[in-house]
């Protein structure tokens, strides 16, 4: 940290995710979120063209266009053929 520029507060930590149930699963929630998000958006990267009009318009109808019809691990399943992948979010991430 520059000497410029004072600590108001304290480095980020995870004390507020143990602060009540709630937050916690919310929490998770997102990180499942981006698990999901990353594996739908590889789909369209594997066409070569992440505008892929093709894998669009199924995305919209397999995914987006069931709303609440259908539960949404079948959704996906649907679309991707499989079970979520968590190794495009750690990709994302550098990490793998």
């Amino acid at each position: 940290m520059p000497n410029a520029i004072v600590m108001r507060h304290r480095p980020a930590h995870f004390l507020h995710l143990f602060a009540s149930q709630f937050y916690a699963s919310s929490y998770y929630v997102y990180q499942w979120a981006q698990v999901l998000d990353n594996d739908v958006f590889a789909a369209f990267e594997e066409t070569g063209d992440v505008f892929d009009a093709e894998t669009a318009d199924r995305c919209r109808k397999l995914i987006y266009s069931a709303g609440n019809t259908v539960a949404p691990q079948d959704l996906f399943r649907t679309f991707r053929g499989r079970d979520p992948d968590i190794s495009y979010l750690l990709k994302n991430r550098g990490l793998i």
